[in-house]
């Protein structure tokens, strides 16, 4: 029997209250991430730095403790408040972004990314499996969705907002005030949600035995083909993504020559409508052709975007103004972004309760690894590498570096240098997104048992 309490945390009232709550997370979690991309230019000059450089802070040095934490956050969040794991990390991850205004090197920079990347492990793990427990099996994408909307709004807000600081008071600042208002929000956070118990729209009784242990979980894994190509696809998706949404605003200002706020404002706007209506079609048509046809079509989906993207982006990289650029890139974005709300469903309904947080935390320490680890690092030493080749005054890397940090070069120097770099990151960004293809076919083949590996529970009256 569910208690008045259980009735009360199910209910439509509460059920918007902590959508708006865990939307709220999500779009401080990619304004912090964002305001970095949209100041990745001014760094680059201030600390002098490279693109394989900018790569690593961008990549390995986010993902490395975010990956690797995730996991025992994940095992933490299925016997402990999932509710307090969020606080916690938004309130660490928003004090740390705002340290980053304190550093003057490229190691200090990497520790305070460092740092970002372990306090946003906390929250996706959690919020998962928060949303697992408060709502059926075929709502669970759809509202993965609505709070994953939070992350077009947040690199909008930090893009804007960021570039709109950094163009006026440098990119220090811009830190500093996209930091402060999260720690308010953890403490929202705390005061208005409740945990539930574990189970509880799936109608499981009260009295559960104990989370299952690592061991009981791979094995279920194992007998899941689907969950596993899934977090593969979903990985090698992210691969691509996170090179594309960390590297854009660069793009954006070498190609089209703009200041960083204008810069700014375009990433902001194309990752706002690409990433909002590709969440929300993938989510919801998903679920609504799953719900009236196949149950398939989660993965179907996420497939057919994928394979489109790439093709998509390789005509909007080679826009010749930036207006078509724009429209180009969130087409793109669109097709794209067709999978992510359909792959934290899947995830949550191949899986049963007590395993949906560690599940979660598994996707997100592979997506990480490879997508945020791999991705930027690659398109920061591939541009690097193209740079170099399309170069023609020398050693790109030493005459480059040197213009962009003194801004005292020979104006045809300069001119070669910003040339050759952004055609490098063209080429590189062209190169990364052929990865979309390998990760469509990972869905193709989920597809084929994934109406077989769905968690089915057995209800209690």
């Amino acid at each position: 029997m569910r208690s008045d309490d259980d009735e009360r945390l199910l209910s439509a009232g509460y059920g918007r209250t902590f959508i708006v709550m865990s939307f709220l997370v999500a779009t401080f979690n990619f304004a912090d991430r964002s305001v970095f991309a949209v100041t990745a230019q001014q760094i680059k000059a201030d600390l002098s730095l490279s693109d394989f450089q900018l790569g690593i802070l961008q990549g390995v040095a986010f993902a490395l403790l975010y990956a690797l934490l995730g996991v025992p956050i994940g095992r933490l969040a299925e016997r402990v408040s999932r509710v307090k794991i969020i606080t916690a990390a938004i309130v660490f991850w928003s004090m740390i972004t705002m340290a980053c205004s304190l550093v003057g090197s490229f190691a200090q920079l990497m520790l305070c990314r460092i740092g970002v990347g372990v306090g946003e492990a906390g929250s996706q793990p959690a919020t998962s499996s928060l949303v697992g427990d408060l709502f059926p099996r075929e709502r669970r994408a759809s509202i993965m969705g609505l709070i994953l909307l939070g992350s077009p709004i947040g690199t909008f807000v930090g893009a804007s907002v960021g570039g709109a600081v950094s163009g006026v008071w440098g990119w220090r600042a811009a830190f500093i005030v996209m930091g402060l208002p999260g720690v308010l929000l953890g403490l929202l956070v705390l005061l208005l949600l409740r945990e539930p118990r574990r189970g509880l729209a799936d109608n499981l009784p009260p009295v559960q035995a104990p989370a299952p242990n690592f061991g009981v979980f791979l094995k279920v894994v194992g007998r899941k083909p689907a969950l596993m190509f899934v977090i593969a696809g979903g990985a090698l998706a992210g691969f691509g993504m996170s090179s594309i949404s960390q590297f854009l605003a660069v793009f954006l200002a070498r190609v089209y020559d703009l200041p960083v706020r204008s810069a700014g404002a375009l990433y902001g706007t194309i990752s706002a409508l690409a990433l909002g209506s590709g969440l929300l079609i993938g989510s919801f048509g998903t679920d609504w052709l799953a719900r009236r046809g196949d149950g398939r079509w989660p993965a179907w989906g996420a497939a057919i975007g994928l394979f489109i993207a790439p093709f998509s982006y390789w005509i909007a990289f080679n826009a010749a103004t930036p207006a078509l650029g724009t429209v180009l890139l969130i087409i793109s974005g669109c097709f794209l972004l067709l999978y992510y709300g359909p792959t934290i469903g899947m995830i949550q309904n191949l899986l049963e309760p007590r395993m949906r947080a560690t599940g979660a935390a598994v996707f997100g320490m592979f997506y990480t690894l490879v997508g945020y680890g791999g991705g930027p690092t690659f398109v920061g030493w591939m541009s690097d590498r193209f740079a170099a080749s399309s170069f023609q005054g020398g050693d790109y890397l030493t005459l480059c570096r040197a213009t962009a940090a003194k801004a005292q070069a020979i104006d045809a120097l300069h001119r070669a240098c910003a040339t050759a770099s952004a055609e490098g990151l063209r080429s590189a960004l062209m190169s990364a997104v052929c990865v979309f293809f390998v990760a469509g076919i990972m869905f193709l083949f989920a597809a084929r048992t994934l109406r077989r590996d769905y968690y089915v529970a057995e209800a209690v009256a």
